[in-house]
């Protein structure tokens, strides 16, 4: 967990005192099982090392594009060939998104650039308030970009103009995270401090509505810290958002009426499906919830403490990436293990991506895998 604050003095202490029985606790052992799965790699290709950043490919029907903190790459969807690669003025620290003929990036020091996502030229680049931290997001003409900062800019995908700015206070001690923001149905949902999530409108940047997913507890600043700092998730009809030492809560995806709220923390974030929500708790333990009333339907333990990324659904199972380069899938209805899969032996830090029948998989050593599933 990284903290933001002012005052460096106040930084420390407050680091001091993260400091439990907790963490000298040790990530769960692998547990041995019987697959019943196979995963297969499609193919592999290196992009280059991500650092502290969490960055994450982008699919199109166009191509694969994913970065590494130095450099940008178009592949083939299906056999992964490389197409262009180029290097960015600017170190990457948020990518990538892509849509309507562009690739864009943030970086470390505010920029923001597209390119053409057939040639890999350059069509625009402008400054934002402060560094960026997640993929920015692409939908009717506007590029949407979430800031280190809080902030969430509107510009023009034609020129990156900025068309609007959404901004708000934030607490004192905050929670520095890379959650980044999910646009649907003209919609831009997003997760802040103190366990608000906010939807806004895409053309204009106007809050359509604001729910409280969690409230700060506790007496002093660090045990408050109540921040979503995932990704929402979000349907033509619902969207679910979870907190830091807070809660889950699902919202009417239009009105943000609540539907309900449950009692659990988590960093991760979460996933939907037709019936089902999935999400990583702050123990790495993965839940399955029922999505129209919250309660309990089963819970994985075995990856304990292992930096579980937050479940990705495939067909009838969930892959969930680990600090050791380990892809876990489970079964979606009961979540047990039906298959492993080794990488590189770096963290995943981001929940797989969709690719056809299979995913992508970006680890922070930075090799992008295709796989897929075989029954």
């Amino acid at each position: 967990m990284r903290l933001i604050r002012p005052s460096l003095l106040a930084l420390i202490a407050t680091l001091s005192a993260c400091s439990s029985d907790k963490a000298a606790l040790e990530p769960a052992k692998l547990v041995d099982f019987k697959p019943t799965v196979q995963l297969t790699t499609r193919w592999k290709q290196s992009l280059g090392d991500a650092g502290f950043n969490v960055l994450m490919p982008a699919v199109t029907r166009e191509g694969v594009f994913a970065a590494s903190t130095k450099s940008l790459a178009r592949f083939e969807r299906a056999s992964g060939k490389q197409v262009w690669r180029i290097v960015p003025n600017f170190t990457v620290s948020g990518g990538v998104g892509a849509g309507d003929g562009l690739v864009l990036l943030g970086g470390d020091k505010g920029d923001v650039a597209a390119y053409d996502d057939a040639t890999g030229a350059l069509r625009w680049k402008v400054k934002v308030s402060s560094e960026v931290l997640s993929a920015p997001k692409i939908a009717d003409g506007v590029v949407v970009v979430r800031t280190g900062n809080g902030r969430i800019a509107g510009l023009s995908a034609a020129d990156g103009k900025r068309l609007w700015l959404y901004e708000r206070s934030t607490p004192t001690l905050i929670v520095r995270n890379h959650a980044g923001i999910a646009v649907r149905n003209g919609m831009v949902y997003a997760g802040f401090a103190a366990g608000k999530l906010a939807a806004i409108g895409l053309t204009k940047g106007v809050v359509i509505w604001e729910s409280a997913v969690s409230q700060p507890k506790g007496n002093t600043e660090l045990e408050r810290i109540s921040d979503i700092t995932s990704l929402p998730a979000v349907d033509d009809s619902q969207v679910c958002a979870v907190a830091f030492q807070g809660r889950v809560a699902c919202f009417d995806a239009v009105q943000g009426g609540t539907l309900w709220t449950k009692d659990i923390s988590s960093n991760q974030g979460l996933a939907l499906t037709s019936s089902q929500l999935y999400l990583t708790n702050a123990d790495s333990h993965v839940l399955a919830l029922d999505r129209s009333s919250g309660s309990s339907l089963w819970k994985n333990d075995q990856l304990s403490l292992r930096g579980s990324t937050a479940a990705f659904p495939l067909d009838d199972y969930l892959l969930v990436g680990d600090y050791a380069g380990y892809v876990h899938v489970l079964n979606k209805e009961d979540g047990a293990f039906v298959a492993r899969y080794k990488t590189d032996g770096s963290p995943i830090l981001t929940s797989p991506v969709l690719l056809g029948e299979g995913a992508l998989i970006q680890t922070s050593d930075g090799n992008l895998y295709s796989i897929t599933l075989n029954k």
